[in-house]
């Protein structure tokens, strides 16, 4: 799985896969484990990687990792936060998710310093 970046109008931010699509952090995950599974998965599906992740753009590839979820999936991480998509992003630069509460915490996108891109 390729982590990189692309300008959005949040600015530049995190985006996987090859459509680009951005990547959120889940408030609710503490460290670098995941709280989200079952019906909150389906909504934000987690970014898998069968192999080691690699990096593009401004993401930094010492940043990248994997943790590996209850159903035994590779979950993809950058600076230790899980990584997820949000099911109704449809296409590269969408980021409806961003700042929506959702299964008890908010959900942000992600900067490529790590950081959670606070604003809506």
């Amino acid at each position: 799985m390729a982590i990189t970046t692309k300008h959005s109008k949040l600015g530049t931010v995190l985006a996987a896969g090859p459509k680009k699509m951005t990547v959120y952090l889940f408030e609710a995950d503490k460290g670098a484990a995941s709280t989200c599974s079952g019906p909150c998965a389906v909504v934000w599906p987690p970014v898998t990687s069968a192999g080691a992740p690699s990096s593009g753009g401004a993401a930094v590839a010492g940043e990248l990792g994997t943790i590996t979820r209850s159903d035994q999936r590779k979950q993809v991480t950058y600076k230790g936060h899980p990584l997820y998509y949000y099911a109704k992003d449809k296409d590269s630069g969408d980021s409806y998710g961003q700042g929506l509460k959702s299964f008890g915490a908010p959900w942000y996108v992600l900067a490529p310093s790590g950081n959670k891109v606070d604003q809506s």
